[in-house]
């Protein structure tokens, strides 16, 4: 696509309100990004009006700007290529791979260049076939066809486990022929080419059914799909349900087809399942009821000749899935009433009885913006199962200033010990059982899942025991001293150190996928223990932590996978099991860590990929993390004003509090008595100026209790509540919602002065925790957000072995040619752990850019707990940076690394003053409460 779209200004008639200016400029950023194509970040520190507004100069709008501008571009350009006929050259670019050093397996060398291009290929077409009942010769003469697999001492040292338990070939029992794998051939040593096969037996069915559908009946919702779509992308499920509310505002409502998609969790009506109440085993217990659709097959009685085959309707296992007309119908009502979120589709779904989950997914082909979680389209597995194509499309990803830490997440995968023993468990049980009744194919790779689990659980194992010598001598020595026992490598390190690099994992994963192993062996297990009156085999009684047997297979599925990514791209962390902690668990855990490559498939294909954000500043650590290699032509950053008057926010740096001490909340200070002393007479100070709501933004639900403890004990608390009525942030983000009601009610009834309990309460005081529920997405407007209390620089803590990881990949990127810093952060060590004075040596060691990662986790995080507040034209509020590291002295420029202050927000940062006396604030704070309390708003 072309920058050619309109010359004109465009006009954005579909805005429901009169704009204001910075709205305007928004939307034409917006609207000139989406004419030029590639990357756009889009800042606009405006939120919306927690209020139900009738008029939009109560709210600020970033999400209708989003809305009007995309969406009028979509129009736009079909209306020029209605008019004009358009010739669209593709450009191929070929790209040229990398070969494997020769540290790498040799599989892994032979892999690694096409695994990209594997992916089409790789699908194999499922045959609906049964197995008779006492057949057991399985082509036992074919030649064994993944003999690369793995050496012939693997196969010997899982057979003779089992050598001397002879299986008669007619043992096996008709309730366990649902539990026997169907032959699984290997592909040839041509791997580029070939397929892997399973061997059909017995007679091919095909359903009769007419309510099958989901295969050939949907045609007609198909024909639409390379049509020009915008795919809009938030992190929770009540951002999307924001962003409808947003769009139903709007003519674009009307003039456009719109899906909504979430997670099964969210869309599942099926009561039996969602009592799992676990994401995971709702996924998982779908899915099994999807796998039954075809599997209802009976037999006929014997007529003479021999027995004989019937069909039957296909029918899936779900009671929500089983008509295709009620779920034609389901598409059919969305289409009619427009816009509608999840719980609009959830409420449709259950009054007619049939799956919104499945419903919607089916809606995506014919849609013109499909709004969904980060996860389903920034995970390339989820985007091929829903079936999006970003080919010349435009995704506008929101709330996007941890975009680059939350899309590698993504691709992390962890499996833990228990998890290990439980399909190590179940592998041996079903090998003992069907061991004679398996093909040669199906035989080896069970071998080699059983070795892997035993080479995993001896490198989780504490290394001195004398039951786990042979594969983990190589995987260096755990201290007993540090209970940590955390050690990382790359993943050809791992890989050789535990002696699997001849074991081929492409193609281990690959039959993990296609030959329904996982299934097979979980409900193999499930039938054995209800068999035995057990919830589980003996010696698993710690499974259940780490979930069912399925999820535990997936879970070292998802490692196997992990461990096929390039050398260079992540690191396995390996954390043994604690000797001073036997409930302690290890894993072993890969951490992605760059995100380039994973951006890049997104970026390839789309004509255009918005980030937007309150906050996105830093942005370069953005772009030296996700697209590097992006011409400047191709990047655009776009930031605007808040819409509030100066006059409106008071941003101050509190370096010392009333009785003169100077606040210093460092690792090292932040839990004396002195500092959280201190903190408290501030607090008392500020209820009696601020009125209605405070809010106090902690580290972490840890320091959080410590000084809730230590006031309540010294009286400081007592002497808190007399002016205002305290509440805490819930752990459990179930919880926060009913606690900000009754925040809210508290300080709406104070405020009108109804309330006679205690009349000297001026409102009320909310303690949160910096990356808790309420420091993300709350909108703490007016009465409930009159003052912003940020307590220290919430730096992350430096014993997290993993984002120590991350710092030290990110230093390495590029060039790093500025000084050593210095101690950034605390003066004396001689009290820390040792895992954080590790963290503090890493961070010594950077130069520049893991230190800048570090300091922008920080920083972000204070920007997002702060900018909760001031949501709307008419709204005002104090913000409180408590630390004398958040003043600018004439020691900050002597400082190594940017200043924190620097990093805050435009609207923030102008305004921004410093105080060393206390006395100060407190004349500045009823300065600015008395003025905006007698200004006349509109």
């Amino acid at each position: 696509m072309e920058d050619k779209t309109c010359e004109a200004p465009p006009k954005f008639e579909g805005f429901p309100y009169k704009p204001y200016s910075i709205q305007i400029d928004f939307m034409n950023a917006l609207y000139h990004s989406l004419n030029n194509g590639g990357v756009s970040m889009l800042e606009s520190p405006t939120g919306k009006c927690t209020l139900n507004c009738l008029s939009c100069s109560l709210g600020t709008g970033k999400t209708l700007s989003l809305i009007c501008s995309a969406l009028q571009w979509v129009i736009d350009k079909r209306q020029q290529q209605n008019s004009e006929k358009r010739v669209e050259s593709d450009q191929h670019c070929g790209k040229n791979g990398e070969l494997g050093s020769d540290d790498e397996p040799d599989w892994m060398r032979n892999f690694v260049v096409n695994k990209d291009n594997q992916g089409e290929d790789k699908k194999i077409k499922k045959s609906k076939t049964r197995l008779r009942i006492g057949k057991s010769n399985f082509g036992r003469n074919h030649q064994a066809s993944c003999r690369d697999l793995l050496s012939g001492d693997v196969e010997k040292d899982c057979s003779n486990k089992i050598e001397g338990k002879n299986v008669s070939n007619n043992a096996m029992e008709l309730s366990d022929e649902e539990f026997l794998l169907e032959d699984y051939e290997s592909e040839e040593e041509d791997l580029g080419d070939g397929k892997p096969k399973r061997k059909t037996l017995g007679v091919s069915l095909s359903s009769s059914s007419e309510e099958e559908g989901e295969d050939g009946s949907d045609e007609e919702d198909y024909e639409q799909e390379d049509k020009l779509k915008v795919y809009f992308c938030s992190r929770t499920h009540s951002q999307l349900s924001q962003f409808i509310k947003e769009l139903r505002k709007t003519v674009f409502t009307d003039e456009m087809n719109v899906v909504c998609l979430g997670s099964r969790k969210n869309f599942c009506i099926n009561e039996e399942v969602l009592k799992l109440g676990n994401s995971t085993r709702i996924n998982e217990r779908c899915l099994e009821l999807q796998k039954k659709k075809n599997d209802k097959v009976s037999k006929m009685k014997n007529s003479g000749a021999g027995g004989r085959i019937r069909r039957t309707k296909a029918s899936s296992g779900c009671p929500m899935l089983r008509k295709y007309k009620l779920q034609k119908q389901f598409r059919n009502e969305i289409t009619q009433q427009g816009a509608m979120d999840i719980e609009d589709l959830v409420h449709l779904g259950r009054s007619m009885k049939t799956c919104p989950y499945y419903g919607s997914r089916s809606l995506v082909p014919a849609a013109d913006l499909i709004v969904l979680p980060y996860q389903s389209l920034l995970s390339k597995s989820s985007r091929e199962s829903l079936g999006l194509k970003l080919k010349n499309n435009i995704v506008i990803v929101d709330e996007a200033h941890n975009l680059a830490d939350s899309l590698i997440s993504m691709y992390d995968s962890k499996v833990t010990l228990p998890q290990l023993e439980n399909v190590q468990h179940h592998l041996k049980k079903y090998f003992e059982r069907f061991h004679n009744l398996l093909g040669p194919g199906n035989r080896r790779y069970i071998q080699t899942l059983i070795v892997i689990c035993r080479v995993f659980l001896q490198t989780l194992h504490n290394v001195d025991d004398a039951s786990y010598t042979d594969s983990s001598q190589n995987i260096p020595k755990a201290s007993e001293a540090n209970l940590s026992s955390y050690s990382s490598m790359a993943i050809n390190d791992f890989l050789f150190s535990v002696n699997i690099d001849n074991i081929n994992l492409i193609k281990l994963h690959q039959y993990l996928k296609e030959s329904n192993i996982m299934h097979k062996v979980s409900a193999y297990g499930d039938r054995v223990s209800s068999l035995q009156n057990s919830l589980a085999p003996k010696g698993t009684v710690g499974y259940c932590d780490d979930g069912s047997t399925l999820s535990s297979f997936r879970a070292l599925a998802d490692m196997l996978l992990s461990l096929t990514n390039k050398d260079g791209d992540g690191r396995i962390i390996v954390s043994r099991e604690r000797p001073a902690c036997s409930q302690q668990g290890g894993y072993l855990k890969y951490v992605m860590l760059t995100g380039e490559k994973i951006f890049s498939e997104i970026l390839d294909q789309a004509h255009a990929v918005i980030l937007a954000g309150g906050t996105l500043q830093p942005i370069e650590e953005t772009r030296e993390r996700l697209f590097p290699s992006l011409s400047p032509e191709k990047f655009q950053f776009f930031s605007c004003s808040h819409i509030v008057p100066p006059e409106s926010i008071l941003p101050v740096a509190v370096s010392r509090g009333p009785s003169g001490q100077s606040f210093d909340f460092s690792y090292n200070s932040r839990s004396s008595s002195k500092m959280i002393q201190e903190l408290g007479l501030l607090l008392c100070n500020l209820t009696s100026v601020v009125p209605e709501g405070i809010v106090v933004f902690f580290s972490s639900f840890d320091y959080e209790g410590l000084v809730y403890g230590a006031w309540k004990a010294s009286g400081i608390l007592e002497r808190i509540l007399k002016k205002k009525r305290v509440f805490r942030e819930p752990r459990k983000n179930t919880e926060v919602e009913s606690v900000l009601m009754e925040y809210k009610e508290t300080i709406d009834t104070l405020s009108t002065g109804s309330l006679k309990d205690n009349p000297t309460q001026t409102g009320a005081i909310l303690f949160a925790v910096v990356g808790g529920k309420i420091s993300e997405g709350i909108n703490l407007s007016d009465g409930m957000g009159r003052c912003v209390v940020m307590v220290g620089l919430p730096y992350p803590s430096p014993s997290d072995f993993e984002l120590m990881e991350r710092v030290k990949f990110i230093e390495g990127l590029g060039n790093t040619n500025s000084v050593k810093a210095s101690d950034i952060l605390v003066s004396d060590e001689n009290n820390i752990s040792g895992d954080v004075k590790a963290g503090f040596d890493i961070l010594r060691s950077c130069r520049r850019r893991g230190k800048d990662y570090y300091e922008n986790l920080c920083m972000k995080a204070v920007n997002q707990s702060i900018g909760r507040a001031i949501r709307h034209i008419n709204d005002y509020a104090a913000i409180l940076l408590v630390d004398t590291r958040y003043a600018y002295t004439s020691d900050s420029s002597k400082r190594s690394f940017s200043h924190p202050t620097s990093k805050l927000p435009e609207w923030i940062k102008g305004r921004l003053v410093s105080s060393d006396n206390y006395g100060d604030v407190h004349r500045m704070l009823h300065q600015f409460f008395k003025f905006n309390k007698n200004h006349v708003r509109p």
